[in-house]
């Protein structure tokens, strides 16, 4: 799977919880101490690790291969908009 990265880095804590793995950050260390996570093939158990372009994460009990791509330039730009709407809603029902 390959999971688009719109900013500097996420940690692995968001990224599990934004790929529903976990479902709230209290989970992540229950989930680390009862799986095994590698980052770029060796073993992770930092919950805050940032992942950047091009590294991998594997949970094998999963089965599930993440690795951080950078988007297209056309997604660079649908997600702006995405998130501009976003913060205009929020700030109308504010």
């Amino acid at each position: 799977m390959e999971y688009k990265l719109f900013d500097g880095y996420i940690t692995l804590q968001a990224l599990l919880k934004e790929l529903s793995i976990i479902h709230s950050d209290g989970a992540i260390k229950d989930f680390l101490d009862n799986n095994v996570v590698l980052f770029n093939g060796e073993e992770l158990k930092q919950r805050r690790k940032k992942l950047r372009y091009g590294d991998v994460i594997t949970i094998p009990s999963e089965e599930l291969e993440i690795t951080i791509v950078v988007p297209t330039q056309s997604e660079i730009e649908k997600h702006k908009k995405e998130v501009a709407e976003r913060a205009r809603v929020y700030a109308i029902v504010k």
